[in-house]
């Protein structure tokens, strides 16, 4: 992979894990940085978080599991916008198959698009 590629795969790796950790997910105010305006989510509990604002209130109320991730990877999906793939290990949830969407916004990367699956573990 190219350079440049290596370096953006390495940042949304950053990001990814920074919207996992709990010091993140219970700041609204960096939550907020991370996703776009128009961000929708599909659980993989099945829930539809249709807004940025959805995903902020519901995580003000989450009981917190720690979370890994292994087999991350990002495709280049055109100027500005990319695509994040990974397994994702939630302890006493289970592993699921992660997807997110990202676009470039101002020099910020933001979280547009994200879907989790279940999936069995490995």
């Amino acid at each position: 992979m190219e350079a440049m590629g290596m370096q953006l795969e390495q940042h949304l790796y950053a990001l990814e894990q920074a919207l996992q950790a709990s010091a993140t997910r219970t700041d609204a105010k960096r939550v907020a940085q991370l996703l776009a305006d128009d961000f929708v989510e599909f659980g993989a509990s099945g829930t539809v978080w249709g807004s940025k604002a959805e995903v902020i209130a519901g995580l003000q109320d989450e009981v917190f599991a720690p979370r890994r991730i292994s087999g991350f990877a990002v495709k280049v999906l055109g100027q500005g916008v990319a695509l994040a793939t990974y397994r994702g290990h939630r302890e006493g949830t289970g592993d699921s198959l992660r997807s997110s969407v990202w676009r470039e916004e101002q020099g910020q990367w933001r979280m547009v698009f994200h879907q989790g699956t279940p999936a069995p573990a490995t």
